[in-house]
């Protein structure tokens, strides 16, 4: 039997669960899929010990966002984490409660995620990826890793965490770690469980509009038909679009649409959109032949 991991829900229980080891951290905000587990067996293979935080982070919700909607399910998600490959004796969950992430309530002085910020994930949800990298780097500070494991599905979230670690020199590694998705193609997420049985083949119009985007770019498409024929595959699909967004993967600047980009080249085709109530993001990469 595999000896469970150390529950930690204060800083003081977090801080002697912590060993003098090489550590990698996960961040979650709870209700695990195997996309977050992926991202724990890389972590596994990262560090001597291993640390899952779970924390629904107030920040990086708006006041319409579904905050208290949220799943949380603590006892579910520390079953899910146990076993091999994950996590076992030694290793740590970290799930503080809010007053013990924001001991003085909301934080002042926060993290603001520039230009980074300002678009795309940014402009529809103003203030969220400063909500984000606030949290993460206090979580970085109390968890003290070599390694932090993001997942590629939220892009503009890893982009300005990986910002965040070299423009303030954060003395850790991020590791990019590739998209996990359902055998239908849709992009694990704890959002997908708000869908129903009707929405869900809607929702398959996110990596489908993808996918004819990588085609398009791989057939010398310029930057402007990559944005046109993945949204026009999205509204027939049925999703109401919130961006479609053809940008550059270290900046996240927008790819010019006037330029023929070099063969070979990269960009980050990022979209988001409604199935219902339910908003839900994905991307891949693009390179052209």
């Amino acid at each position: 039997m595999t000896s469970a991991p150390t529950l930690a829900r204060t800083r003081a229980e977090l801080d002697l669960a912590l060993r003098p080891v090489p550590r990698a951290v996960v961040m979650t905000m709870g209700a695990l899929h195997d996309g977050h587990l992926s991202l724990v067996r890389e972590a596994r293979s990262r560090g001597e010990q291993v640390v899952v935080t779970i924390f629904v982070n107030p920040l990086q919700f708006a006041p319409a966002e579904d905050l208290d909607r949220y799943p949380r399910d603590l006892a579910g998600d520390l079953e899910r984490l146990t076993g091999p490959g994950l996590l076992g004796a030694g290793d740590v969950v970290f799930a503080p409660e809010r007053s013990e992430v924001y001991p003085d309530g909301d934080p002042v002085v926060r993290v603001a995620a520039g230009a980074i910020g300002d678009v795309y994930e940014g402009a529809v949800r103003p203030g969220h990826l400063d909500g984000v990298l606030t949290v993460v780097l206090k979580l970085m500070h109390l968890t003290r890793p070599a390694f932090a494991l993001f997942g590629r599905k939220d892009v503009q979230q890893l982009v300005a965490v990986a910002r965040m670690v070299r423009d303030l020199d954060v003395d850790l590694t991020v590791v990019p770690v590739p998209t996990v998705r359902d055998a239908d193609g849709l992009a694990l997420s704890s959002r997908n469980a708000y869908l129903t049985a009707e929405q869900r083949p809607v929702a398959l119009g996110l990596s489908r509009a993808l996918a004819a985007g990588e085609r398009a770019a791989a057939g010398g498409a310029g930057p402007a038909a990559v944005r046109a024929l993945t949204r026009e595959v999205l509204v027939a699909a049925g999703v109401d679009p919130d961006y479609v967004a053809l940008v550059d993967p270290e900046t996240f600047g927008d790819v010019p649409e006037d330029t023929a980009p070099q063969t070979g080249s990269v960009a980050v085709l990022a979209v988001a959109g409604r199935v219902g109530d339910t908003r839900l993001i994905d991307n891949t990469d693009v390179r052209w032949a």
